[in-house]
């Protein structure tokens, strides 16, 4: 195998407009229907109720979750359209100027001035690819690869549904203390946060830990506001 070979490696898709949304989608399902169920079982010990209140968050949850998703992405995917609009125009109608800003740009980056003018040249021959180099360099973006605010949503929606659903599982099927959807949250928040793990940097008993910590902390306040209105009698 040759030097060359050995020093090529893959790397996973980190612009794709899946991953955020159902990565942030299933953790809050799973954090805020968990603190919710807390919340409504501390107040009243009907398990009915709790159960219907846990439903309500999953709709509610995963319909807000994917609107907001699909709006926002859809909002960034316009505003990068527009810019992208724009540097096709200068492009179109400034050439000269626009090929000088690209060798630039190389220039900036360490590139022999001649170099980057000979470089800016060809890669302006080429529409298409000027304006994706363009794009990628100015903008931060490639024209052909701007995240779906489809797919934002449909994983948002899906993965929220997901986490939201295994606090509830529990009373669905008959129990009636908090404790089971608590152990079953517990176990389901690190066991999402080891998960995470394997596309960060992090350890997989630090993610888990850490997504566990958040999820209890907010169960135990929520519980402990419906104990007290419960109490009170509100």
């Amino acid at each position: 195998m040759s030097e060359r070979a050995e020093a090529h490696h893959a790397h996973r898709d980190v612009t794709g407009g899946w991953l955020r949304p159902s990565v942030f989608g299933a953790m809050d399902g799973l954090v805020s229907n968990f603190a919710l169920i807390a919340g409504v079982a501390g107040g009243t010990a009907n398990p009915r109720v709790v159960a219907l209140g846990g439903v309500a968050g999953l709709a509610a949850g995963a319909l807000s979750m994917a609107g907001g998703e699909y709006v926002s992405v859809a909002s960034q995917r316009e505003l990068a359209q527009a810019e992208i609009a724009a540097e096709q125009r200068e492009l179109a109608h400034h050439p000269e100027d626009e090929q000088a800003e690209l060798a630039q740009t190389f220039v900036d980056k360490g590139v022999a001035p001649d170099l980057a003018a000979e470089v800016a040249r060809q890669i302006s021959q080429n529409p298409e690819r000027a304006l994706e180099v363009h794009s990628r360099n100015e903008l931060g973006v490639v024209p052909g690869e701007l995240p779906s605010p489809v797919v934002a949503a449909v994983s948002s929606f899906l993965s929220f549904a997901v986490g939201a659903a295994l606090p509830l599982l529990p009373y669905l099927f008959g129990a009636r203390e908090l404790v089971i959807s608590a152990a079953v949250s517990c176990c389901a928040l690190f066991a999402a946060g080891a998960l995470v793990s394997a596309v960060t940097a992090r350890t997989w008993w630090y993610s888990g830990l850490r997504q566990l910590l958040v999820g209890a902390v907010a169960a135990a306040v929520t519980f402990s506001v419906g104990n007290a209105i419960g109490a009170a009698g509100l």
